[in-house]
C-alpha cells in the first residue's frame, strides 16, 4: 500500500488582471478626494516650503531673491524687540491660562447643574461670538475709553481712573478680558457636551450618599472631563502664540510696545518693513515650536482613547 503523503496544492496567487479591477475601484474614491489634497497642497504645504525657503533668501520681488544663508536668523537672534515680543507672547499665554482657561469650564459646569433655561443659557453664553470683530473693538474701545462705564463706575464709587489702552500694566490684560468674553462660548459648549455626558446614575448614586454639589463637581465632573481639559490647554496654548489680531487692531503693539507679540511681530517685518526673508524665518521658529506642541496634543489625544 502506498502511504506517499500528498501535499495539498497552494491556491493559485492572484493574478494581474485583478488588479486593474482594484485599482479601478479605489481609484474613483481618490478622485473625489483629489480637489481636496490638491487645496490642501497648494494653500497650506506649498506655503510651508516656500516660507522656509525664503528664510534663507534676501526676497525682493522686484530684482528677485538671492540667497543670504542664515542670515535672517542671525537677525531674528540680535534683534532685542524680537525678545522682548517672546516676552510679551508668553506673558499673553499666561493670562489667557489665568483669565481666560477656566471661565468656559466654570460655566460649562454651572450650567449643566442648572435645571430650567439650560437652552437659553446656552445661547446666552454663545451669543458673544456671533459678534463682528470690527463692532467687537469698538465695543471695547469704548467700555475701556477714560469715560466709559468702567471708569464712570469706578468714580462713582470714589476709585481712580484705570487707563485700560495706555498704562502698559494693563494694556495686556484688557486685551484678554475683551477675548475671554468674546469667544468663551465656543470652548464653553464643548466643555458642556463633556459633562451632559458623563452618566446620571453617577450623581444619582452621589446625592443618595449625601453628596452636595460641590462634592459632585471636584469628584465626578471634573475627573470625568480631565483628558479634554489637558486636550484643550495644549490647543489654547497654540492658539494664543499665534494671537496677533487684537493688539493690532486695538493698540498696534503699544504702548511702548507692551502688546507687541511675536506673532504682530512677523506681521511688522513682513508688511511694514517689508522684510519678508526675517518675516520667514521668524515663522519657521514658530512652526517648530508648533509643531512640538501638536505632537503633544497628539500623543494626549491617542492616550484619552485608550
Amino acid at each position: 500500500m502506498d502511504h506517499t503523503t500528498v501535499v495539498p496544492a497552494r491556491p493559485p496567487a492572484a493574478t494581474n488582471s485583478r488588479r486593474p479591477s482594484r485599482i479601478r475601484k479605489h481609484g474613483s474614491g481618490y478622485l473625489f478626494l483629489l480637489p481636496a489634497i490638491v487645496i490642501f497642497v497648494l494653500f497650506l504645504w506649498l506655503p510651508i516650503v516656500k516660507g522656509v525657503i525664503f528664510s534663507f533668501q534676501d526676497v525682493d520681488f522686484v530684482k528677485g531673491n538671492s540667497w543670504v544663508g542664515f542670515d535672517n536668523y542671525k537677525t531674528v537672534f540680535h534683534d532685542s524687540t524680537i525678545g522682548q515680543s517672546i516676552k510679551n507672547t508668553l506673558y499673553y499665554m499666561a493670562l489667557c491660562l489665568i483669565i481666560g482657561f477656566w471661565v468656559p469650564i466654570l460655566f460649562a459646569v454651572a450650567i449643566s447643574e442648572v435645571r430650567r433655561l439650560q437652552g437659553a443659557l446656552r445661547v446666552m453664553a454663545y451669543l458673544p461670538n456671533v459678534i463682528p470683530l470690527v463692532v467687537l473693538y469698538g465695543l471695547w474701545r469704548w467700555i475701556y475709553d477714560p469715560v466709559g462705564p468702567i471708569n464712570a463706575a469706578l468714580q462713582w464709587i470714589g476709585l481712580d481712573q484705570i487707563m485700560f489702552m495706555t498704562d502698559p500694566k494693563w494694556s495686556m490684560a484688557s486685551l484678554v478680558i475683551m477675548e475671554t468674553w468674546q469667544s468663551f462660548g465656543s470652548a464653553m459648549l464643548i466643555y458642556l457636551a463633556a459633562v451632559l455626558s458623563v452618566p446620571k446614575d453617577w450623581y444619582e448614586a452621589a446625592e443618595i450618599d449625601g453628596a452636595g454639589i460641590w462634592a459632585r463637581i471636584r469628584h465626578i465632573t471634573l475627573p470625568s472631563i480631565k483628558g479634554l481639559i489637558g486636550l484643550m490647554l495644549i490647543m489654547q496654548l497654540i492658539a494664543t502664540s499665534q494671537g496677533y489680531q487684537s493688539q493690532l487692531a486695538m493698540l498696534d503693539g503699544g504702548p511702548v510696545n507692551a502688546t507687541m507679540t511675536y506673532g504682530l511681530k512677523i506681521v511688522k517685518y513682513a508688511f511694514t518693513q517689508l522684510n519678508y526673508g526675517v518675516a520667514s524665518a521668524m515663522g519657521v521658529l514658530m512652526f517648530i515650536v508648533l509643531s512640538v506642541l501638536a505632537i503633544i496634543q497628539f500623543r494626549l489625544n491617542n492616550q484619552g482613547d485608550r
